[in-house]
């Protein structure tokens, strides 16, 4: 043990605090005040970086610039909808302390020691790999027209160089792997997001590519127009919080300490009353990421549907920054392609550094799940993330550079969430009756809610994935 300059014995460094554990000693009461509540959150901004990203920017402003604003009440749908499955399950993770993934594990039949939802979802994430490719590819696109490297803009050598730079600079941020790193990050990145997409969004009316109220009507008519059903089901699955933001938020959630804090269930009625109180912060966390998300994801696509639809420009291949610059170009002026550029990079790179460090996290739980190593060891857990943190994302960058179609690539990883949000409604309600007292879903109004979430993503996921195949009359 370390002695002091007057011979004293030193205190030993204190020990890092497993976020995964529950400890008595580390619970305390829940803030009792709304400014209280707001000092907590962060989790749902975390989140909300992560999802106002390549579905907003890329998925749904094509998907505005190919149906106009006929599919406006769709973009609706998606952001509310699902906000009560979210809701739900963190509400398990919360009160059990354990992640999503472990939950999923519950939900029999089961093989090779994970049940299907894991193996739904481990074929999903590589799905996903398409998509977080798209997202480098798409960074790299905007840094590659703001600066060419080696060549003209969007060529080979300049795009290479960029997505390698954009790679590494996300690795390098998260190598401490700790949560308030994220946080930080992600909080600047949405604030950005949020301020400059619904300021564009505004300003439109005022402008010669101005919207009125017989546009928004029209998008509240509930139809889904000929050859866009593909497009919708991906921005169905990767808008608002899919299903894989939704699974990443309980890491978050543990991370942040809601769990911790409420610390373990001893069947006492001080530890009821304590996970009230931080459920009550986890819905304000909720509520607040579902109203940036919804703002964020209405503005893309009015954007879309209002600059870009009229002028038949739709956002494809590597030209898809370029075509989504004039959404700015042609509304302010040729200067506004810097600022567009500036925001792009803002809001794809905060994607890349989010799901840097969420998957990373639950490949580790998976692993953990498949007795590749010790989950519940802290240094086994710390290490294994710090390694993955570095291996994925240069692996999906690897596939950007395969495939090279930024567009193409996220809607794949949209159609891969669409699918898997349905196993999750499943998991939700078995998760519900099996390990959520009745105590803490009492609330009607929240029953409600969550079963009209639920019909409405399976209702729309089932209409998309047979609309999508052709089987549906008509088709």
């Amino acid at each position: 043990m370390a002695t002091t300059t007057d011979g004293a014995t030193a205190a030993p460094p204190p020990a890092r605090t497993d976020p995964y554990a529950l400890r008595a000693e580390d619970a305390r009461p829940a803030p009792e005040t709304f400014r209280g509540r707001a000092r907590q959150l962060g989790p749902g901004l975390v989140l909300s970086a992560a999802v106002v990203g390549s579905g907003e920017l890329i998925t749904t402003t094509a998907l505005g610039a190919k149906a106009g604003f006929a599919l406006l009440w769709l973009v609706i749908i998606s952001t509310a909808v699902k906000v009560w499955v979210q809701m739900e399950l963190a509400r398990w993770t919360v009160l059990n302390g354990k992640p999503a993934l472990e939950g999923y594990r519950q939900v029999g039949p089961r093989l090779g020691g994970l049940s299907w939802i894991n193996w739904l979802w481990i074929g999903m994430d590589f799905a996903k790999m398409f998509q977080r490719g798209g997202i480098i590819g798409g960074t790299a696109a905007a840094c590659s027209i703001l600066l060419p490297i080696h060549g003209p803009a969007l060529s080979t050598p300049s795009l290479t160089i960029w997505a390698l730079l954009v790679t590494g600079a996300a690795v390098l941020i998260l190598q401490t792997g700790k949560y308030p790193i994220v946080e930080r990050v992600e909080v600047v990145g949405i604030t950005l997001k949020t301020v400059i997409t619904f300021g564009l969004a505004l300003a439109l009316p005022f402008t010669a590519f101005g919207y009125g109220t017989e546009q928004l009507a029209d998008g509240l008519s509930f139809q889904i127009p000929a050859g866009t059903a593909g497009i919708a089901l991906a921005m169905f699955g990767i808008t608002g919080v899919g299903a894989d933001e939704m699974t990443t938020y309980t890491y978050w959630c543990l991370e942040k300490g809601y769990a911790r804090w409420t610390g373990p269930d001893d069947g006492t009625e001080q530890r009821a009353r304590r996970a009230e109180g931080w459920l009550k912060v986890m819905r304000l966390d909720v509520g607040v990421s579902w109203i940036v998300c919804t703002v964020c994801t209405l503005s893309f696509y009015v954007i879309g549907a209002s600059v870009l639809h009229p002028q038949g420009l739709v956002p494809e291949g590597n030209d898809m920054i370029t075509t989504l610059s004039h959404s700015y170009t042609d509304v302010l002026g040729p200067w506004a392609e810097y600022l567009f550029l500036a925001g792009a990079i803002a809001v794809l790179f905060s994607v890349t550094v989010a799901s840097s460090a969420s998957v990373p996290r639950l490949w580790t739980n998976t692993l953990g799940m498949l007795g590749v190593i010790d989950w519940h060891d802290l240094r086994a857990r710390t290490r294994t993330i710090r390694v993955l943190t570095c291996c994925l994302p240069p692996v999906w960058m690897c596939v950007f550079l395969w495939v090279r179609s930024p567009v193409l690539m996220v809607q794949i990883g949209g159609i891969g969430g669409g699918v898997f949000l349905l196993a999750v409604v499943v998991a939700v309600w078995r998760l519900r009756h099996t390990g959520v007292p009745p105590r803490f879903r009492a609330n009607p109004w929240l029953t409600v809610a969550l079963v009209l979430s639920s019909a409405a993503i399976l209702f729309l996921g089932v209409y998309g994935v047979l609309d999508t195949l052709g089987l549906l009359p008509g088709d």
